[in-house]
This record gives C-alpha cells, sequence and structure tokens, in this order.
C-alpha cells in the first residue's frame, strides 16, 4: 500500500464547493472520478481542508493510499487528461504512511481579492467589486488586531463548532491601483471566518465600524458583533506548509508544497 501526496489548484466557479456531495459536482468527487478510471477502483482522497462554493485554490494539498504499483509523481501527469479544465494536479508523489494532509498541515494562507474599480464581468467569478472608496490605513490598523492566538467565535459561520481558537500569524493588506489584497496566515481557520473577516473590515473602511471595535468584537464572541460575510469568489486558498520534522519524518523529500 502507497500514501500519495498532491498538490491541486482549481477554480471554484464551477463547483458547489470542494467536499464530495451526492449530486453535485464537487472538487473531491470530480478528483475522485477520475482516479478511479486510473486506479481501476474507488479511491476516496483526504484533503487539508474544505473550501466553500465559489471558492479557489492555488495549493491545495491531498493524500490518498492505492495498492497500485505506479510510481508517485507520474499520478499527476494521469490525472491531466482525465481531470475537467477547472482543476489541475500541480504534483504527485509518494509520501511516508504516517503523512496526513490534514493533521499535518500547520499553517496555512489565504488570500481576498477586492476590487475598487468599476466592475468588470469577465473578473466577476475571481474578485468581489465594492466601487466605493475605503480607508485603507484604517483597515490595517483594524487587522493588526486580528493577530495572535484568539477565540474567533464571532468570525465563525458555524455555531456548533467546538474549539473556536486559532492562531493568525500575518494578516496584511496590500493595495495597487484599487485593486485591494487581504492576506491572512495562520494554524488553521474556521468556516466563514476568512469572508466574515473581511468583511467586517470592510465595515471598517466604509466607516460604519471602527478599528478599536475589533478587540470588542474578538472578546464578544457574538457572530452579531462582526461584520456581513464577503462574497465567496475573492477567496484564495494559497498553500499548506507541512512542519520541518513531519518532513524529516517522511521517507520521501515533499517537493510542490511552499
Amino acid at each position: 500500500m502507497k500514501r500519495i501526496m498532491c498538490v491541486v489548484k482549481y477554480d471554484g466557479s464551477g463547483f458547489n464547493g470542494y467536499q464530495r456531495q451526492p449530486g453535485l459536482r464537487t472538487v473531491q468527487g470530480e478528483i475522485e472520478k477520475a482516479l478511479e478510471k486510473i486506479a481501476k477502483k474507488p479511491i476516496t482522497i483526504h484533503s487539508s481542508g474544505r473550501t466553500d462554493a465559489g471558492v479557489h485554490a492555488n495549493g491545495q494539498v491531498f493524500h490518498f493510499d492505492t495498492e497500485g504499483a505506479m510510481d508517485g509523481c507520474r499520478y499527476a501527469r494521469a490525472f491531466k487528461s482525465l481531470l475537467p479544465d477547472d482543476i489541475f494536479i500541480v504534483s504527485s508523489q509518494e509520501v511516508d504512511k504516517g503523512f496526513h494532509a490534514r493533521y499535518h498541515g500547520k499553517i496555512k494562507e489565504y488570500r481576498y481579492q477586492l476590487s475598487l474599480n468599476a466592475y468588470a464581468p469577465i473578473r466577476r467569478n475571481y474578485t468581489y467589486f465594492h466601487p466605493r472608496n475605503l480607508d485603507i490605513e484604517a483597515m490595517r490598523e483594524a487587522m493588526a488586531h486580528l493577530v495572535g492566538t484568539h477565540d474567533f467565535t464571532s468570525f465563525c459561520g458555524i455555531i456548533d463548532e467546538s474549539d473556536k481558537v486559532r492562531t493568525i500569524f500575518e494578516a496584511n493588506l496590500y493595495e495597487d491601483e484599487g485593486e485591494l489584497t487581504f492576506q491572512f496566515v495562520g494554524n488553521g481557520f474556521l468556516r466563514y471566518m476568512i469572508r466574515i473577516m473581511v468583511g467586517t473590515l470592510i465595515a471598517v473602511g466604509d466607516g460604519r465600524k471602527s478599528a478599536k471595535d475589533i478587540p470588542l468584537i474578538i472578546t464578544g464572541r457574538n457572530r452579531k458583533l462582526a461584520g456581513l460575510t464577503a462574497k465567496p469568489q475573492g477567496l484564495y486558498l494559497e498553500y499548506v506548509k507541512y512542519p520541518q520534522e513531519v518532513m524529516e519524518q517522511t521517507a520521501f523529500p515533499f517537493s510542490g508544497i511552499e
């Protein structure tokens, strides 16, 4: 039995999210359909996490187990002719059987794209358009309060999530001619967490909330205190990073991962 790890990019526009759902088109469903043709039997893949409908990925990671004799690095090529054009396997390789794409992924980066420029239909599935001025510096000041280890209940869209404590290592906002990029690097994110944080930052930017409100929103642990949930099409999973000790314990060198 071999364990194969893959890095995948996908355009989330045409999917009902990442996770397999009966009767719906999903990223996991399409990959498993292609993998069944390669392996000649059904195989379940395990990812670093789920993305919602409309959300994109540049560096999602998944693994699967197979009894096939094919070299691990050849799976990326085998997938190429079997997957739809909105999914692309960047790399594949055999890893140690103890590796787990979800449980060993300790750092993730997400980015959110927002445009203050005129609406462009051709980019509607990849950027959230907000053609009104925002106070960029106030938003940056607000983002600084999100960095650190906090209970992010106020920024969670699912009430029954058990442990809502997460650590954000970096939170940055880049601006280039009206195009905004929100960057969040952390050890994990709750359902809708980034989209709610972005929605709250937009509220700070247009004056409905203050940067000083962010600590109160965090300590209040009440979803109603935060802003609206930003639309999904601006969100991208950039990469998943695995700790050095996992790499050292793995019998095969990692590649294709930040």
